[in-house]
């Protein structure tokens, strides 16, 4: 008689680290929206953070060169000496700055390169200053690696800006790291260069880092675009991560940088060569090209940021109950929806974004992914036609609450 074997489960134990963190709001709103464009309904998609543009033509044919001529092969960890000489060219010649080779190592995508960054610096029980709103994985990359997110509340009355007496009265001895995000997702608040520069000074004289996360630095619509790379004095306390994503509308390319001190660039590079390794032979190439080449692609984008911000915070105005900062950069607007709470059994931003969602079949982020309750984020790199299609369900759900 042959016996059957009852098979045996074994429940699934996760790592304590994994169970600290979210999934990303952004990514899972874009996934929401999905499901319903699956079903065939049209979806107004205002949720991701992407250029509606395509990557300039000079920079897809350094790609394909780079195919054809078979540059396919691993490459130093941190992107070839080609690339960094690029990357430090362009920063220095639109900031001052004044990196060398050693103190630049490029990483797939600007989200890899802060994640490299803060695993590098932060320890467990580190205090970490972060100024609210703020981007979505910031906090759990943090969390992630044991460190505690002391958050900074910003004034929405006063554009979300973030000022250097603000960063002063949350440092404690175990503050390890400041964050700065100008301009910043979500809000689109941008700091100026005076507090900038404070920051970082207070941050050098009490021996805590900055990383300064420059992903829209290009997207400033102030007229004073601002890298604190170009502190040379206090260059031993702070780190500039970049991202040719937002900058050159080459999200799916992944191509970002750190610059900072050779001993952290150094561990970054390490750490990332244990994880990735290089970032993509052919897309390095293609970042050459954009870093190297005419910049007024740049420009021509960043000029009809303005005319879609200025379009979307007027509509947005324009509805009874909605308030809106205008957006000093970025693409992004964030308005202030709670005078809709209580109405309709809605509570929270989230209720709101569910009911924009699957009421009137439009897409948006909600504030609390960002560290606050009360908005919810429009992503305005997109087409005035979308925009004005999301503008009329908009007004016909808030109308009808």
């Amino acid at each position: 008689m042959s016996s059957v074997m009852t098979p045996v489960t074994h429940p699934v134990r996760l790592t304590e680290r994994i169970n600290r963190i979210e999934p990303s709001a952004t990514m899972a709103a874009v996934a929401e929206a999905e499901k319903l464009r699956q079903q065939g309904i049209d979806v107004v998609d205002v949720t991701a953070g992407e250029p509606h543009f395509s990557t300039p033509q000079h920079v897809k044919d350094a790609a394909i060169a780079a195919i054809n001529g078979n540059f396919s092969k691993y490459t130093p960890v941190g992107g070839t000496l080609e690339l960094k000489d690029a990357i430090i060219r362009r920063h220095s010649t639109d900031f001052g700055s004044a990196y060398k080779r050693e103190e630049v190592c490029a990483s797939v995508g600007g989200k890899h390169a802060l994640f490299n960054v803060i695993s590098v610096l932060v320890e467990h029980g580190d205090e970490v200053i972060l100024p609210v709103p703020y981007w979505v994985s910031f906090k759990d990359m943090v969390r992630y690696v044991g460190g505690k997110c002391v958050l900074l509340e910003s004034d929405e009355s006063q554009g979300f800006r973030v000022t250097a007496q603000m960063v002063e009265g949350l440092v404690t001895p175990k503050t390890k790291l400041i964050i700065l995000n100008s301009p910043s997702n979500p809000s689109g608040a941008v700091m100026s260069p005076e507090d900038m520069i404070e920051v970082v000074r207070l941050a050098h004289e009490r021996g805590i880092w900055v990383i300064s996360d420059e992903c829209y630095v290009y997207l400033n619509y102030t007229g004073k675009n601002f890298s604190v790379g170009s502190l040379n004095e206090y260059r031993d306390r702070f780190l500039v991560v970049g991202s040719l994503s937002k900058t050159y509308a080459m999200t799916g390319w992944r191509l970002g940088y750190t610059l900072g001190p050779a001993a952290v660039v150094g561990a970054v590079t390490k750490l990332q060569s244990q994880s990735t390794s290089n970032p993509t032979s052919i897309v390095q190439k293609a970042a050459v090209a954009a870093l190297n080449s005419s910049q007024q692609c740049v420009e021509d984008m960043r000029q009809e940021y303005i005319k879609l911000r200025d379009h979307i915070v007027g509509g947005l105005r324009a509805i009874s109950g909605v308030k809106c900062t205008m957006p000093e950069g970025a693409f992004y607007a964030y308005p202030n929806v709670s005078a809709f709470f209580g109405k309709s059994g809605l509570n929270s931003a989230s209720d709101i974004a569910h009911g924009l969602l699957h009421q009137e079949h439009v897409a948006t982020v909600a504030g609390e992914g960002f560290g606050t309750t009360e908005h919810v984020r429009i992503s305005y790199a997109t087409t005035m036609e979308n925009l004005d299609r999301a503008l009329e369900r908009m007004r016909k759900y808030f109308g009808g609450l």
